[in-house]
């Protein structure tokens, strides 16, 4: 049973809440098992299209559990690999994750967010790595919603981030599965391969789509000028 997330689903878009309120939803280990665990099973779920990360009004997330962490020194830090999990994990997950983010987004909160496909803030959303006055990396002022160029992806009323988040998870969720992974694999690859290397990998995914199924019922349905009834083959 999950003790620092809540977990649901609406319609065929899966919902995970970091759910720490007291620390404002700062992450612990148990809670990032617990994050882990929900994402590996949305992403196994044919069920589920998109999946949706989100915290409360007041915080998304403001960051790792400094009371855990003062506890780990370097030798504990440096043997565990910390937050490396965190990371490898949610770069392990196929299907898209949209970030509805509202209030604090700080330190390893912020870089949580990042790690989202898509992510929509509130306007109170509030992001920063505030490391340094702790005296380790790494270091950023704190931006508002607005000022937070190239990082979010729309700014909505405060009441209105996760629904909006939902909605894209729904129409996400509406294509063709395998297609929708191959779109977020060709995105995470081209951060990672020059531009030349990037465009082949991107090509080479759209090829192997002309011999799915679903690619041929997508043409045959724009054809008839009828709705795709996906196989997610």
């Amino acid at each position: 049973m999950s003790t620092c997330i809540i977990v649901a689903e609406v319609g065929n878009v899966g919902v995970i809440s970091l759910n720490r309120p007291q620390v404002l939803n700062a992450l612990s280990s148990t809670l990032i098992d617990e994050l882990l665990a929900a994402l590996k099973s949305f992403d196994k779920d044919p069920r589920v299209g998109a999946i949706v990360l989100t915290g409360d009004d007041r915080a998304f997330c403001a960051g790792a559990d400094i009371k855990e962490q003062k506890e780990l020194g370097f030798v504990g830090a440096y043997n565990t690999d910390y937050l490396k999990n965190l990371n490898d994990g949610i770069f392990a997950i196929h299907k898209p994750i949209i970030g509805a983010i509202n209030g604090y987004a700080l330190g390893g909160g912020c870089e949580l967010a990042m790690m989202c496909d898509i992510l929509y803030a509130g306007e109170n959303a509030v992001f920063g790595q505030p490391e340094i006055k702790l005296g380790t990396i790494p270091w950023s002022r704190r931006d508002s919603a607005a000022e937070a160029a190239g990082l979010v992806a729309k700014v909505f009323a405060v009441g209105q981030t996760l629904r909006a988040a939902i909605e894209t998870g729904q129409q996400i969720a509406s294509y063709s599965a395998p297609v929708v992974a191959m779109a977020k694999e060709a995105v995470n690859e081209a951060e990672e391969l020059g531009l030349k290397s990037g465009l082949h990998f991107e090509s080479r995914l759209y090829h192997s789509t002309f011999g799915m199924a679903d690619h041929a019922e997508g043409f045959d349905a724009f054809l008839t000028k009828r709705q795709p009834q996906w196989v997610h083959k």
